[in-house]
This record gives C-alpha cells, sequence and structure tokens, in this order.
C-alpha cells in the first residue's frame, strides 16, 4: 500500500464508545426529568400541590395561581439555562483546541456543542419570558441578568450566520472559534450580574437561601435529567455530522 492510498484511507471517525451508552442516558434524562416535573408539581415548597383561587397563604406565603405557575416555570428555566452554560464551556474549549491544532475534528465538536447551547438557550428565553410576564406582569424588561443573556443569545446567532457565510472551510472554523471564545466570555457575566448588581430584579436563589430542601432536591432531579438529555443530543448530532463527513470523505476518493 503505497504512502498515497494510507492517506487516503484516513476517514472521519464515527462510533465511539460514548455512543453506545447515548439511548441510555437520553432514557435515564427523561426519567429523571419528568420525576423532577412532578416533584415541583406535587411535593416541592410552598404550595405542595394545591390550587388556589385568589390570594391564599401557603406555607407563610401569599400565594396566588399566577404565582404557582410562574414557581413551576423555575424548575424548568434554571435547568436549561445551566444546561446552556455548559454546552457553551465545551464550545469554547473545543475551539481554543482547534485553534492550537487546525484539528477539524475539535471545530465540528465546537459547532456541534453550539447549537446545542443554541437550542437551550432559546429555552431559557422562552421559559424567561413566561417567568417574566406571570411574576413582573410584562412579556420584557431590561434586567442586567435578561441583557446580557440577550447579548449571550445574539452572539450565538451571529455565530452561525458567519459560518454560513465564510465558504473557505479553515476561515470559516477559525472565525467560528473566535466567536465561540466571545460567548464562553459572557457566560461568567451572565451568571454573576445579580451578584454585582444588586438592584437586579432576579433573586439570588443559591446565596441567599431561597430554596428549602424539596425545592432543592427537585430542582437537581430537572437539572440532572435536562444535562443528560443536552448530553445525549451533543452526542447524536455528533455522530450525525462524522458520519456525514465520512460519507464526503468516501465520495472525494471515490473520484480521485
Amino acid at each position: 500500500m503505497t504512502e498515497k492510498t494510507k492517506k487516503a484511507l484516513k476517514l472521519p471517525e464515527a462510533g465511539q464508545w460514548p455512543d453506545r451508552i447515548t439511548p441510555t442516558v437520553l432514557v435515564a434524562g427523561a426519567v429523571l426529568s419528568t420525576i423532577g416535573f412532578l416533584l415541583a408539581f406535587l411535593w416541592a415548597s410552598p404550595v405542595n400541590g394545591a390550587a388556589v383561587n385568589g390570594v391564599e397563604m401557603i406555607g407563610g406565603q401569599m400565594v396566588t395561581s399566577v404565582l404557582l405557575l410562574s414557581q413551576k416555570i423555575f424548575y424548568f428555566h434554571m435547568p436549561v439555562a445551566i444546561t446552556s452554560f455548559i454546552a457553551l464551556a465545551f464550545a469554547g474549549y473545543y475551539a481554543v483546541r482547534f485553534l492550537m491544532t487546525k484539528n477539524r475534528r475539535f471545530d465540528t465538536c465546537s459547532k456541534i456543542a453550539m447549537e446545542i447551547a443554541l437550542l437551550f438557550v432559546a429555552c431559557t428565553m422562552i421559559t424567561g419570558d413566561l417567568w417574566t410576564r406571570f411574576e413582573w406582569g410584562v412579556w420584557w424588561t431590561w434586567d442586567p441578568r435578561l441583557t446580557t443573556y440577550l447579548i449571550l443569545m445574539l452572539i450565538i446567532i451571529a455565530y452561525f450566520i458567519l459560518r454560513n457565510a465564510i465558504d473557505e472551510p479553515e476561515r470559516r472554523a477559525t472565525y467560528g472559534a473566535v466567536l465561540s471564545i466571545i460567548a464562553l466570555i459572557d457566560v461568567p457575566i451572565c451568571f454573576m450580574v445579580t451578584r454585582l448588581i444588586p438592584s437586579s430584579i432576579h433573586p439570588v436563589v443559591v446565596r441567599e437561601g431561597g430554596m428549602s430542601g424539596d425545592m432543592g432536591v427537585t430542582l437537581m432531579f430537572c437539572l440532572a435529567g435536562i444535562a443528560m438529555v443536552g448530553f445525549a443530543l451533543y452526542r447524536l448530532r455528533f455522530r450525525q455530522v462524522r458520519l456525514a463527513e465520512r460519507v464526503e470523505a468516501l465520495k472525494e476518493q471515490l473520484e480521485d
């Protein structure tokens, strides 16, 4: 086998060991998320599944039906936001690896992580808007957390617009990697802004001890489940893309 033939036989890998556990992780994530949502409506404070007409005192807190619904949104809103941050962390990591090595695989990993991040960012914005409407009576307010997260979403959208606008693969991957890193830089700003600007109407739940034990357990079920779903979606998408790249490489070999 000549050196040229050996080089031609080098194809993008497909079917790694994480792919074998992906279906199990996806099912486990769905189950944990379902358990978390059931706990949110049937167990977690302050309402324990109660329904209210008008305003009632429950657990020492004045509760309305609107507050009831907004509290349940929290158990989905916060986990999808954290999962989007995790996806962006991986996107930034692989972007740095690509800039260091110019390995196309790292660009693929970063791009897919950005796709997963966009999905969960959209879920965060939708649930956040619902929460804003129920809690504050408006669909949007220029709260520091909302504003910084909106900027984050716009950066991610700009990432995909930029990639689609550039035809040359290496230049497209390089510019995309830079935007991935910029998006990652915005993550700690989004997370810390409610601590840096106390006037923010977003609560600092963990630091202020705003969660009881049952709320924390419920949140952990939802967070673990949604994070596992995010991981499974990443692996499924990664396998799809790498198989497509493998097919393209085989086509190029046949044409040669």
